[in-house]
């Protein structure tokens, strides 16, 4: 299974995010990947992190998940596509996931909100799913959730999936080695792949990297470049073992 995970630019808008992705999944396509990932909320933008977030617009958020459907269906590609989405709840940070014949197949909110979040007016959804395509499982843990709740892999882990991929922003930070070396346990101890895809940064210390279900970083991104990351990997090597051995029973 080859994945491509797309390192980009903040996206100064929703229409720049939607041709970043766009241009992206072009990429992707071209060198043949079968899925490809973005960095949380690219479309349009994450907001509370320095950077000009637009206002709210369902109507365009709804345009733009309409048009990587078709472009999902052109291209033959998987996509997972990370957006503010808003219902009758509030205003959610999710991820879509879109099949490669352009069919919705769900998304995952983000549950577990950053303090610094909540004076933005983002609401926690509730659930996690468990997403399959080519017969090959995977979750999602958006951001804050895959660094400081590592629960959230492992019940992933826990359901099969082979690959979790870890959509997120993080800027200039003081301790990179937290960072770096919270992608490896969440691989490690689970033993599974994990994929986390970060934007493009100045002053970047964690970048886009693909994990091992052994803890080997298999390929990672350069500081503040745009880069899509290629990796050909085969699922079947993910055991789930430390992650099945887990006894909840014991809490």
């Amino acid at each position: 299974m080859r994945i491509g995970l797309a390192q980009t630019r903040f996206p100064a808008s929703a229409s720049e995010g939607l041709n970043v992705v766009k241009q992206m999944i072009k990429e992707a396509s071209d060198k043949e990947c079968s899925l490809i990932s973005f960095p949380e909320s690219i479309i349009p933008g994450l907001r509370g992190v320095g950077y000009h977030v637009e206002e709210y617009n369902h109507n365009i958020q709804m345009d733009a998940l309409d048009e990587i459907c078709t472009l999902a269906r052109q291209k033959k590609i998987t996509v997972i596509l990370p957006m503010e989405w808003k219902d009758e709840l509030g205003l959610h940070i999710v991820a879509f996931v879109i099949s490669n014949n352009g069919e919705i197949l769900g998304y995952q909110t983000k549950n577990q909100i950053d303090p610094d979040e909540d004076q933005f007016g983002y609401v926690p959804g509730e659930g996690r799913q468990i997403f399959e395509v080519n017969g090959v499982r995977f979750g999602i843990v958006i951001c804050h959730e895959g660094w400081r709740y590592p629960e959230t892999v492992r019940w992933a882990a826990r359901q099969g999936a082979s690959i979790v991929f870890h959509p997120q922003f993080t800027g200039e930070v003081n301790n990179p080695e937290f960072y770096n070396g919270a992608m490896v346990c969440r691989s490690l101890e689970n033993n599974i792949f994990f994929a986390s895809v970060n934007y493009a940064i100045e002053n970047q210390r964690c970048t886009t990297s693909f994990i091992s279900p052994s803890g080997e970083c298999l390929k990672t991104a350069q500081p503040n470049e745009e880069e899509l990351v290629v990796v050909e990997i085969d699922p079947t090597q993910a055991s789930q073992l430390l992650a099945r051995r887990y006894n909840p029973d014991l809490f």
